[in-house]
């Protein structure tokens, strides 16, 4: 499930630099997103 989210907020993140929707809170939601998955997979 944590890979599907990590997934969905790439996708949006990306969108966000297409269309400038969202400005920073992709952006933070995305680096909490890679680093909880960094975290897992060390763990």
């Amino acid at each position: 499930m944590l890979e599907t989210l990590l997934i969905v907020l790439l996708v949006l993140w990306l969108l966000g630099f297409s269309f400038h929707l969202g400005g920073s809170l992709i952006h933070i939601l995305l680096v909490i997103a890679l680093i909880v998955f960094i975290v897992r997979m060390l763990s």
